[in-house]
């Protein structure tokens, strides 16, 4: 089968992203991999779909800094096809990156990827599902049991009113953007850069507060979640532990976090399987938890990372597995002829 990888970029693609990990799984199960980025549809006027994907000779290579160069250099070649030549598109985007530079290519995916299932593709995670996580405000909808106590506002005295009641502090952050930028941690409303921190963030529109979670000074947990379930081979969990650097407060692995192996515990499990539901019916694939405690901090349901340095710490390739489940799906697909929805196929 083709599988096409739709990111933001092809130069801001690593050899340590999982897009790569999970591209060179499907090389060596000997598939047809090409990438696409927001400006390759094309929506003809006799209604069909086509991309233009960067496509990569059906070759298995060793290393991840083999393949990065190969996507970046000539051994890529540019090929136009109909959207029904590719079996499963997966967004693999993050919208936030687009969303002041580029405000057009932001959600581009989930709209193409809407056309592209109605035509016939397996669309992971399903575009319906991902147009409804488009910021933050999507994870209010899950139980409130896993969810730290948070806020959502644009008034200052609103924030200092929820600072007060915490003592233990608060983060503060804006409701869309991802990757840890503009994350900060406020001890009291008397903090002297408050205001400063407060019209930085603003800025970007609403902000969420969130109080803060003692066991965040570990860092926190990555676990992944394929078909709304832990992803698991061999006994071993897709999971990490992210350490932030001294005096950080964002445990991100680019924001000088470190990786190190976890215990997956019945009640982290437990927490899992609080959501699980949700994440099910709103056709949510691939997705990557942050715990802290007893309580997710974020739900990444667009570009969740981590796979690469999972390998590293257990030797256990968690991206054969996805590909395989992405295989299964597409053999479903065709045993029933179309007649399985989108969403329901992208976590069957």
């Amino acid at each position: 089968m083709r599988i096409a990888f739709f990111v933001n970029s092809i130069e801001d693609e690593t050899p340590t992203f999982t897009t790569t990990s999970l591209a060179m799984a499907a090389l060596s199960r000997g598939h047809d991999i090409c990438y696409l980025t927001p400006g390759d549809f094309v929506l003809r006027a006799d209604d069909s779909l086509s991309v233009r994907g960067r496509v990569l000779p059906g070759k298995r290579y060793k290393k991840a800094e083999s393949f990065h160069a190969a996507l970046q250099g000539d051994e890529a070649t540019i090929e136009t096809m109909d959207v029904s030549e590719v079996d499963v598109l997966f967004l693999r985007n993050d919208p936030s990156l687009d969303a002041d530079g580029r405000p057009w290519a932001a959600h581009v995916g989930a709209m193409f990827g809407r056309l592209a299932a109605a035509r016939g593709t397996l669309v992971v995670n399903d575009p319906d599902g991902l147009s409804l996580a488009q910021n933050k405000l999507y994870f209010q909808g899950f139980p409130q049991a896993v969810r730290p106590q948070t806020l959502i506002s644009k008034s200052i005295d609103e924030i200092r009113g929820f600072i007060d009641l915490h003592k233990e502090g608060v983060i503060m952050k804006p409701l869309q953007g991802s990757g840890g930028k503009n994350v900060f941690k406020i001890g009291s409303t008397g903090e002297a850069n408050l205001n400063q921190i407060f019209e930085a963030v603003s800025g970007e529109g609403y902000l969420i507060a969130q109080n803060y979670l003692a066991a965040a000074t570990e860092g926190d947990i990555r676990l992944f979640l394929m078909n709304g379930r832990p992803l698991e081979k061999d006994g071993t969990y897709a999971a990490i532990r992210r350490v932030p650097a001294k005096g950080e407060v964002r445990s991100n692995i680019h924001a000088a976090g470190t990786a190190v192996k976890v215990e997956i515990t019945p009640e982290i499990l437990a927490i899992a399987e609080m959501v699980r539901p949700k994440l099910v019916e709103d056709g949510m694939f691939l997705v990557g938890l942050d715990i802290v405690g007893d309580k997710i901090l974020e739900i990444n349901v667009f570009t969740p990372g981590g796979l690469s340095s999972m390998f590293d710490l257990y030797g256990v390739d968690f991206s054969e597995n996805v590909i395989v489940a992405l295989e299964n799906k597409v053999t479903q697909r065709d045993a029933y002829a179309g007649a399985i929805a989108n969403r329901i196929l992208a976590t069957l």
